[in-house]
């Protein structure tokens, strides 16, 4: 297909995308998922939440709640594995000799489970489909 020219439009890249490859879900887009991936890199999504997430508990009170709506899988699997993280006791180094109790204490609680919206909001907003927020609270 290149060699009729470079791929100036999203169109060509579209159809591009979907004469090879099929989608596993039946009325999506095939590029769907290639447009994500290239609006996810070139905006570095995943690098700029990597950094906004241990900023916003640096300024959480005790008590305080962090709410994140994430919008795909490799999104949500960082809050979540960044709550999980927060959520346990700090480490030290092994050969240290600490008690648990010694041990710096977790900084966050999960609150409830993650949200997802229901059958009303995805007819409202079809976008919100794959939505999950995560919810944490600030303990110490």
């Amino acid at each position: 297909a290149r060699a009729r020219g470079p791929v100036t439009r999203t169109r060509q890249l579209a159809d591009l995308v979907g004469a090879a490859v099929r989608t596993r879900e039946p009325g999506k887009n095939p590029a769907t998922r290639t447009f994500q991936a290239l609006r996810i890199h070139i905006n570095q999504e995943l690098e700029e939440l990597s950094l906004v997430l241990p900023q916003a508990i640096a300024i959480l009170a005790p008590g305080g709640r962090l709410a994140v709506i994430s919008f795909h899988s490799l999104e949500d699997r960082m809050v979540k594995n960044f709550i999980r993280t927060n959520a346990r006791p700090g480490d030290a180094p092994e050969r240290l000799p600490l008690r648990a109790a010694e041990l710096p204490p977790a900084r966050l609680r999960s609150v409830g489970k993650p949200l997802r919206p229901g059958p009303g909001e995805i007819s409202a907003n079809p976008r919100a489909r794959s939505a999950v927020l995560r919810v944490a609270e600030m303990l110490v």
